[in-house]
């Protein structure tokens, strides 16, 4: 993969993939998207000479990235928001069947209320609590205003901590597999981190 990607790292292209991974990952939770944006930085890294210590010449191709991942991915949560809330009831009989979904649902309708939206940057690492988040939002009704604020910065947050994976990691360990790896595994960590913080905070809240 590393190879393809950082073919294609001076051509629109690359962004294109991005984009389309992170804007249906929102549905498709399997989708590698993590692991596209941290390769494409990853190449990036490569030929801006950061992995061998120079200074970087392309570092707009960093941000380009993040950019285009931050863009893709508040895009997807705002088609599955809009999506759930016009569900109707089918979708509410779906939410009713899924404990999961109805968690999240009134934890993030709490959050919201509260003027607080941690969870819902939280949920952007967790695997797949983008999608419970953004479609318990829409099927909740709770208003855009409230909501796609914190999707914003949960994109950022999620896309400028991947690609500094990648890009770090190339500076730090070479653009070999071995940096990849290490940067998917903490992309990965951190999103097993972020699911223990959301299933602690309930717990603690019902032994108060």
């Amino acid at each position: 993969m590393l190879e393809s990607v950082g073919a294609l790292i001076g051509s629109p292209w690359i962004y294109a993939m991005i984009a389309l991974s992170v804007l249906l990952d929102v549905f498709l939770p399997v989708l590698p998207s993590g692991v596209l944006v941290i390769t494409a930085a990853t190449a990036a890294a490569a030929g801006s000479g950061a992995a061998t210590g120079q200074v970087p010449h392309e570092v707009p191709d960093i941000l380009a990235l993040i950019l285009c991942a931050t863009t893709a991915s508040v895009l997807g949560d705002l088609v599955a928001y809009r999506l759930a809330w016009r569900g109707g009831e089918r979708l509410d009989r779906a939410i009713a069947r899924s404990r999961r979904l109805r968690t999240a649902q009134e934890r993030l309708g709490q959050a919201l209320a509260r003027g607080g939206g941690l969870l819902v940057v939280l949920a952007r690492f967790a695997p797949a609590g983008r999608s419970v988040v953004s479609l318990g939002a829409g099927a909740a009704h709770h208003r855009a205003r409230d909501f796609l604020p914190w999707s914003a910065l949960a994109g950022l947050s999620w896309a400028a901590y991947s690609v500094a994976l990648g890009y770090f990691g190339a500076h730090w360990l070479g653009t070999s597999w071995l940096a990849t790896g290490v940067s998917v595994l903490a992309l990965f960590g951190a999103g097993a981190g972020a699911a223990y913080v959301m299933r602690r905070r309930p717990e603690a809240a019902e032994a108060s």
